[in-house]
């Protein structure tokens, strides 16, 4: 069992909670991490939190109206229930902005991420768009990359959101996506705990499911680049130009709305909880906290010992969830147990877009810069190392 991160004798940066166990992590002679380096480069080059950030997303504020003009929704966001993409819909409002929600749902959510959902989108007259896939086919998918003994066991649901999100915008004539991402609050993972493309989700699932994908919206690379560069339907992150604090957010969820907290960064979902709070941490020794704590940690919100503190104790898990896990995927607690103790592997023992990605670098560079694919997409997925120096 998975007691915390023990992390006597090993490096840790002198800025955030970042060890020298993380993916593709290099320090400088201060022992900076390059992951603090790429969140400071990110700082200066989107103007996050200054006047010269807010002046540059009132501009792309003010593009989105005029090219929506005529049009009954000018941008779509992705929602969850959870505290950014919650947030995302009282700015887009708040700035003059017609959205339309779009939600991917994996059939596992919690009552309260669907609660959160109906109660933001209800007082602020806000329609939604939503795609269920089909629970068996779902199931069937998370059982493969859970036999398949990766660390990315969730990242179906990521790449059915993305295209969700294009499908949504395609439907209804629009050309952007306003994402609730924040790499300030919430960090850039490492590549090497959570890797996905569609790819990977099609060569896993014919290795180890048994269910056709009929449902599922899964994202090749040629709908990739129809949405990218036929369509040209661009990707905004506002939070990557303002002041945002996750913490003020939710309060201010709570009192306007009657939000609920779920109990963590991506919580709000069961599969995710699983991955995040028991999978990750016992069968790879990845606790995904690092990525939360080391944000704070640089924002100034929590000192780097009190975060050091947090992170050496394990994160808490409700029995029942890893009950609903193993009942659900119809896994007897012997063949669950086996599958936890089989070798680890990676994305990279199974077939992916990466090195395509690695090879069209340039291309994506052009991309990102356009808004077309997210910057941080460009930095993870585009790099032969997963990060940027």
């Amino acid at each position: 069992m998975y007691q915390g991160k023990n992390l006597n004798n090993i490096k840790i940066c002198t800025t955030c909670i970042y060890d020298a166990t993380i993916p593709g992590i290099s320090f400088d002679e201060q022992g900076v991490c390059n992951y603090c380096q790429t969140v400071k480069r990110l700082k200066k080059e989107y103007g996050t939190g200054t006047p010269d950030g807010e002046k540059k997303l009132m501009e792309i504020i003010d593009q989105i109206k005029r090219e929506g003009q005529g049009k009954k929704y000018d941008c779509v966001i992705g929602v969850s229930g959870g505290t950014d993409s919650s947030f995302m819909v009282v700015k887009a409002i708040e700035w003059g902005l017609r959205p339309l929600a779009a939600h991917y749902d994996n059939t596992w959510n919690t009552a309260i991420a669907t609660q959160n959902i109906r109660k933001v989108l209800a007082k602020l007259h806000v329609d939604l768009y939503t795609h269920v896939v089909d629970n068996k086919e779902a199931d069937d998918i998370i059982r493969a990359f859970f036999k398949a003994s990766v660390p990315d066991l969730d990242c179906a649901t990521d790449i059915a959101l993305a295209e969700t999100l294009y499908r949504a915008a395609d439907k209804y004539g629009v050309k952007y996506i306003l994402e609730g991402h924040s790499f300030v609050a919430e960090g850039i993972s490492p590549l090497g705990t959570l890797y996905m493309d569609g790819k990977y989700i099609k060569s896993v699932h014919q290795m180890f499911g048994s269910i056709p994908m009929k449902t599922y919206p899964n994202m090749d690379f040629t709908a990739f680049m129809k949405w990218t560069v036929l369509k040209r339907i661009k990707k905004i992150r506002p939070l990557w130009y303002i002041g945002y604090s996750k913490e003020a957010a939710q309060k201010y969820l709570e009192k306007e709305f009657g939000w609920l907290y779920y109990g963590g960064h991506h919580l709000e979902n069961r599969i995710t909880a699983f991955h995040h709070s028991y999978y990750n941490p016992v069968k790879f020794g990845i606790d995904n906290r690092n990525n939360s704590l080391s944000a704070v940690v640089r924002m100034g919100v929590l000192s780097r010992e009190e975060a050091l503190k947090i992170y050496s104790e394990p994160p808490h898990m409700e029995q029942e969830l890893l009950d609903y896990f193993k009942k659900r995927l119809g896994l007897s607690d012997a063949e669950f147990d086996q599958i936890m103790r089989l070798p680890s592997k990676t994305y990279k023992d199974y077939p992916t877009y990466k090195r395509r990605f690695e090879r069209l670098r340039p291309f994506f560079y052009v991309l990102a810069k356009a808004n077309l694919v997210p910057m941080s997409f460009y930095i993870k997925y585009t790099a032969k190392d997963g990060i940027q120096k």
